[in-house]
Parts: structure tokens; sequence; C-alpha cells
């Protein structure tokens, strides 16, 4: 047995032995240049993979935060604002929101997005992309390097659209339908295009990378809320308060309306907020938290500070609230802590409710659906807020430090300077809107005339602007 054992044993070694001496010669032998090409090719192709699966993750969430904030137009205004006006004006205020779907969306891609996001000075861009010339499928590496710009230029149109339709909120039941036309039309493009540039473009004086004075604005605080809402207070003083106002009782038609349209603004804002990071990474969770919370408590702040007010808590006080959170938060959505946005929303709820009840009826103006009190007032409170909040911790905003430490963000961060920055930027938002509806009701009040006959605000915008009635109560 231990014979035939050792036999076996050496057979097994002297046939082993060619097989691992060529594994051995193999493991010892130069790796060719072959070789190495094929290496270098499958690194290139993983990396092209990864690239490739950002790009459409990022693109893929960027495509559905564009119809989320579309859905804050219409039908989220649209039935906000719809049901707080009285019915014979249902229509018509809602055909506002409506309008500007359609006419803000031609004048973007004509010229809008180039004065805007084009390369200009430090005021508004250029003229490049008129007729979006040179907007393509490929990215654009100064905006959003992982998107197509196509994607990049169909988000921010959406936010173009819905700025100017806040407006309609300060002089609901009582502006010609053409007028209005006219007036957001031209306002959208010498007003807000000329914002979003000085904050958001290549250059622009209040970009957070590189201008003269470096502004956060995450998502549209001073772009949108405070150009909209300033706007919505000159306009409503402007043209004047409606017949009767405030004698005359102009109670909401329909709270059912408002209260749908207010959840689906609330749901909308997540495409606001963190759609704003321009990708689908730990930024658009940070924002989008922030947003959810700061909606939360300003719905609280609002309704304890209306219900200490009035003695009673109200389904418009709770709604308002909420999107005054929504407002406040949108500028400091990508760059604060979840509880700095539960500040940020209960500091707005009880503000913006203050501004409402209190401000609004000692000045005695008639901002019928309180497009200043929550827009205006809420917009420039976030702003400022920002600086105080903002922290490196979720937006290294301003880059690092030689030794690749972040720099301080906000005044939480030890730079209290960009509270003074954040003053900055909220000045110019409220001179540009100012001076700029001043001017423009000033040239179509001259021209085709701003407000409807006495007649015809009795009779209702549906029947003297559109010939219908949102209500056949008849049939």
């Amino acid at each position: 047995m231990c014979r035939r054992a050792f036999k076996l044993l050496l057979l097994l070694a002297v046939l082993g032995f060619p097989i691992f001496l060529q594994a051995q010669t193999a493991a010892q032998a130069p790796v060719t240049q072959a070789q190495i090409a094929d290496l270098q090719q499958a690194v290139r192709n993983n990396q092209a993979a990864a690239a490739n699966a950002q790009m459409a993750g990022d693109n893929a969430w960027m495509l559905v935060s564009a119809a989320l904030v579309l859905l804050m137009t219409g039908p989220g205004l649209a039935l906000f604002y719809g049901g707080l006006v009285r019915k014979k004006n249902i229509l018509g205020t809602m055909m506002q929101s409506f309008a500007m779907m359609g006419l803000v969306t031609i004048l973007w891609a004509v010229v809008g997005y180039s004065l805007a996001f084009g390369h200009g000075n430090a005021f508004i861009g250029g003229f490049e992309h008129i007729f979006l010339r040179g907007v393509g499928l490929a990215p654009n590496t100064d905006y959003a390097p992982t998107i197509p710009e196509q994607t990049y230029m169909v988000y921010q149109l959406m936010f173009a659209i819905i700025t100017p339709a806040l407006i309609t909120g300060a002089f609901a039941e009582r502006m010609k339908f053409s007028a209005m036309a006219v007036y957001l039309s031209l306002w959208s493009l010498l007003v807000y295009s000329p914002m979003a540039h000085m904050v958001w473009g290549v250059g622009g004086l209040l970009n957070a990378s590189g201008g003269h004075i470096p502004s956060l604005d995450f998502a549209g605080g001073t772009v949108v809320h405070i150009t909209s809402g300033v706007s919505a207070l000159v306009t409503c003083i402007y043209l004047g308060k409606r017949i009767g106002y405030p004698k005359v009782p102009m109670q909401p038609h329909s709270m059912v309306l408002s209260f749908i349209g207010a959840c689906l603004l609330w749901v909308g804002w997540f495409g606001f907020n963190a759609g704003s990071a321009l990708g689908a990474g730990p930024l658009a969770t940070s924002a989008f938290i922030n947003t959810h919370f700061a909606a939360a408590a300003a719905a609280l702040g609002w309704t304890v500070a209306e219900w200490i007010h009035n003695g009673r808590p109200t389904a418009l006080g709770a709604i308002s609230g909420a999107v005054a959170g929504l407002v406040a938060i949108t500028p400091a959505s990508g760059y604060v802590q979840p509880f700095s946005a539960l500040a940020i929303g209960l500091i707005a709820g009880i503000f913006c409710s203050f501004m409402v009840f209190e401000v609004k009826s000692r000045l005695g103006y008639d901002d019928s659906l309180d497009a200043f009190g929550v827009h205006g007032a809420g917009g420039t409170l976030g702003a400022l807020l920002t600086g105080l909040f903002a922290t490196s911790a979720i937006n290294a905003a301003f880059g690092k430090d030689a030794s690749g430490k972040p720099l301080p963000t906000g005044a939480m961060d030890g730079h209290w300077g960009q509270v003074l920055h954040q003053a900055a930027g909220v000045g110019v938002a409220w001179a540009i809107s100012i001076v700029g509806t001043l001017v423009l009701l000033f040239l179509v009040d001259k021209t085709i005339g701003l407000r409807v006959t006495a007649e015809e605000e009795s009779a209702g915008l549906d029947l003297s602007q559109h010939g219908e009635e949102g209500y056949d109560l008849n049939s």
C-alpha cells in the first residue's frame, strides 16, 4: 500500500509540475502594452457608465421638479387664488395664472432665458441664447454640469411663470385682462429676468459665486418672492381699492378650492426648493426636508397667532401660514439645518400673520389676497434669516480655505458679514421691483388703461372680461 501511494504521489508531481511552471512563468512575465490599454479602456468605460447613470438620475429628478413647479401655478395657485375671490371673479382670477403659463413660456423661449442666463454684465444677460440658440442637450457647465441645458432652461422657465402669477393676488377682482397680460409680460422681461441674472446668472451682481455682493438665495427668496410681493404692493396701491373695500364684506367664496390649492402648492414646493439643488444628491434631500419642516412650523405659528388675535383658528389662517413658511424657507432651503428650518418657519408664520392682521389694516391698502403680506414680507424675512442660519455643514457655498476647511457661510458659522450681504440683496430686489413696476404700470395705464369700469367690476371679471361664469347656478 505504501509503495502504491508513493508511486501515485510521484505521478501527480510529475504531471503537475509543468502546469505549476507555466503559471509561475505567466505570473513573472511582463504586462504587455495591449493589456495596459485594455485595462485603461475598461476604467474609462466604467467612468463613462457612472457619469451616464448620474446624468440620467439627475435629469429624471429635474424633469419631475420642473413638472412640480408648474403644478404650483396651475392648478395650485389658480385654485388657491380662485377660491379666495368672490364667485363672480373665479374664472377671471384663474385665467390670470393660466395666461402666465402661456405668455411667459413664449417670451422665455424668445428672449427671457437669454436675458436671465446668458453672458452679459452684472445686471442683465445678453442675447446669445435668443430664440434658444445654443441651448441644446449637452450640459451648460456654468450652471448644471450633469443635466442637459434644455432641462435647466425649462426648469427655470417654471420659476419665471409663477413669479408674475403671484402678483395677480394683489390686484384681484379689478384689473382688465388685456392690461394684466401686457403689464405682466413686460414685467417678466424687465424686472424678473434682470433679477434672476443678478442672483443666479454668471457674473451677476448678487451671485454667491463671484458676485460683487455675494447673496445667498437657494431657490428664489429675492428673485421670486420679494420681486413679486413688493411689485404686488406697488400695484395694488397704484390701482386703488376695490369698490366698497373695506366696508363691504368680500369673503372667499370657496375655502375648499383654496385648501386644495394650498396643498398642491405645498407638494409642488418640493420641486421648487429641492429641485434647486440641480441634481438628485444629498443637497436635494436637505432642501426637501427643510421645506417640509418650515411649512409645518409656519402653519402652527400663524394658527396660534390668529387664535390669540381672533379667538379661533381658521382654515384660511392655517393654509396662509403654510405658504408663508414655504416662502420664507425658499432662499435658505439649501443652506440650513432642519431645526433652523423649523425656526424660520415659526418666525415667518407669526410675522406674516402680523403683516396681514395689523400692518395691512392700519395702512389701509387693498392687497386683495395678501400677496405682499405673504410673499413680500415672507421673502424679505427669509432672505435675512438665511444670512443668520446658513452653515457650511450643509452647503460650503463659498468654497474652502488653503487647508481644505470649508469657509464659513452664515452668521451661525461666524460670518456675520453675510447678513449685510443678504440685506444688500434685499435692497436691490426692493429697488428694482418698485421702480420697474411703477414705470410699467404708468406706461400701460396711459396706453390701454389698467382698471375695469365700475360697472364691469360690479358684474365681475368672469362676465365682463370673458363672457362666461364659473358657476351656472340655473342648470
